[in-house]
């Protein structure tokens, strides 16, 4: 199989390091005459957290998927603690009216453009955009990569510093906080839809960097909603946005917006057929994830989600209901509930699984350490058993 690729495009070594240099000689200067604050973000790594494993390899039949296939899902929904802040609002907003000579792509783009900027890395770059007026950029996880000081751009404008906050690979999202002077004058933030309303067929707007092309714009329709992917640490991130907006390498981190210029999701990933460019199958992290995801990152939070350790995969044929357990992580959470190769489960935690997605969904909302109890069946015989939830690894085990 052609080994995975990433989204974003990654040819522009030279010029960044002379970016990534110049930022830091300004980022001096300016620490000269500024006394910074008494603390800040640190940049970081966060915490997987998994539920049950299954195949993001599916999507990968009959061609490519840019991006790292692994074998386990990760939840679309954390759990709010009490300490921890809230979600970034969602808004609902009427579709754009296009002025005289406008179409509705343009006006959405007049709009929403000013507000995306180039991410550049010693690697690579991509695209990310801003969400508030303090400095907070939106990106992909795969395109921060494990950098902790990037360098941003808007449009032509000269390149700017930006300090890394939080990655998040679970869900192949990341923070990024730019010097409120350096935001473009009048620039206005992109806001985030509810991605719950989401529908095919719905308008898809995507604006990024394909190739080092400035903010160019596509526009598309919603291909699908529930989709899988992998994200860059082998898990798998759900409810996921398919797109036929066309979105090449250099697209990663940008957002997609819907037909009144509200951000629905974060182009991620696409499916190439072996090609080297958009076939019409692209992939969006969903606002709602995001929503969820980002406050977290930007005060240096570590993500932690609940893990069951195991692969599964869709029943035998003929078989209406259940996932089969494909491979269960040794000294796992499921390991140790006493789960086999072949087991074929039917309900999780009380939820009926009729699909390997629906192991998934029944822990997305769960903490490690919680009791979930377990309907299989084994040699034609039926039985429950109790799993203790554990933290998701960095990795897939």
């Amino acid at each position: 199989m052609i080994p995975p690729r990433h989204l974003w495009r990654g040819d522009w070594r030279t010029d960044s390091e002379r970016a990534a240099q110049a930022a830091e000689e300004e980022a001096a200067a300016r620490r000269g005459a500024v006394q910074p604050p008494e603390s800040s973000p640190q940049a970081g790594s966060a915490s997987q957290d998994e539920a049950g494993y299954t195949g993001a390899r599916k999507l990968a039949v009959g061609g490519l998927l840019v991006g790292l296939l692994g074998i386990s899902f990760a939840g679309g929904v954390l759990l709010e603690r009490d300490d921890g802040p809230e979600a970034l609002p969602a808004v609902s907003s009427d579709p754009v009216k296009p002025g005289k000579g406008q179409t509705r792509a343009s006006s959405i783009y007049a709009a929403a453009s000013p507000a995306v900027v180039s991410v550049r890395t010693t690697g690579g770059a991509g695209t990310g955009f801003l969400i508030d007026d303090d400095g907070k950029v939106v990106t992909n996880a795969h395109v921060v990569g494990d950098s902790k000081r990037v360098t941003v751009r808007f449009g032509e404008e000269e390149s700017h510093p930006a300090d890394v906050l939080g990655t998040d690979p679970s869900s192949d999202l990341a923070v990024l906080s730019v010097d409120p002077r350096d935001l473009p004058r009048k620039v206005k933030p992109l806001r985030f839809a509810d991605s719950r309303g989401v529908r095919v067929g719905d308008v898809a707007i995507a604006i990024g960097n394909p190739f080092g092309l400035d903010r160019t714009a596509t526009e598309g329709i919603v291909s699908g909603i529930g989709r899988h992917i992998a994200a860059p640490n082998g898990f798998s991130i759900d409810q996921v946005i398919q797109t036929d907006a066309p979105i090449n390498p250099g697209n990663s981190g940008g957002p997609l917006l819907d037909d009144s210029g509200t951000v629905i999701g974060v182009n991620a990933q696409i499916a190439t057929g072996g090609s080297q460019g958009s076939i019409g199958i692209g992939f969006a992290v969903p606002s709602n994830t995001a929503r969820q995801v980002v406050p977290r990152l930007a005060r240096g939070e570590r993500i932690t989600r609940a893990h069951l350790g195991l692969e599964s995969a869709p029943a035998s044929p003929g078989a209406s209901v259940g996932a089969e357990v494909r491979r269960v992580v040794p000294n796992g959470p499921a390991s140790r509930a006493g789960l086999e190769e072949g087991d074929v489960i039917l309900r999780l935690d009380g939820k009926d699984v009729n699909e390997p997605a629906d192991v998934s969904a029944a822990i997305a909302d769960k903490r490690p350490g919680e009791e979930v109890e377990i309907e299989l069946e084994r040699g034609g015989r039926r039985m429950k058993l109790e799993a203790t939830l554990g933290t998701r690894p960095t990795r897939t085990p």
